[in-house]
């Protein structure tokens, strides 16, 4: 049957090395052509990044680990409105509508990947690790996105009642 919604959210394991679900997760996005191991490999290796990002760093309040600030960037670009074209008497207006949990996750990443993706020259491990500490940190081109997807939102405010 096509476009049958599947349980995934129950069948998904968490990843071998943390124990994590959110982080098997973006570990299947990030996996190309089912090379499962090659985005292992690129996801762990990013975190080891991090880590030792964090070892240089020394902000007070800091975080613990690379996981954690993997959560935190992932929190952090999650968009919490979007505006859907709805077509209203013949005309098409963006119609601000407020995003779903599952959907906030699958943008965020899809942001994440895609921004890191975007750059060239350097092993996708090194340009994952620094789009995740950009978006720990509130900047990053994932969190440009997630931006102007507020943006648009709040300039379209006027059509909201246009929403069901």
């Amino acid at each position: 049957m096509a476009g049958r919604i599947t349980n995934s959210e129950s069948q998904l394991r968490p990843d071998p090395k943390f124990n994590d679900r959110v982080l098997a997760k973006f570990i299947n996005c990030v996996m190309q052509d089912g090379k499962r191991t090659r985005a292992e490999r690129v996801m762990y290796d990013a975190i080891d990044i991090i880590e030792t990002k964090l070892a240089e760093n020394d902000e007070e309040g800091k975080p613990e680990n690379g996981l954690v600030v993997f959560h935190k960037a992932i929190d952090n670009v999650k968009p919490y409105v979007e505006v859907r074209s709805k077509r209203i008497g013949g005309a098409n207006y963006q119609v601000p509508i407020q995003v779903s949990r599952g959907r906030q996750q699958s943008l965020a990443f899809r942001w994440i990947i895609t921004s890191a993706r975007g750059e060239k020259g350097r092993p996708m491990a090194n340009k994952l690790a620094d789009e995740i500490w950009a978006a720990a940190r509130g900047e990053g081109k994932a969190m440009n996105t997630r931006e102007q997807t507020h943006r648009m939102a709040e300039a379209n405010k006027a059509f909201a009642h246009f929403a069901k």
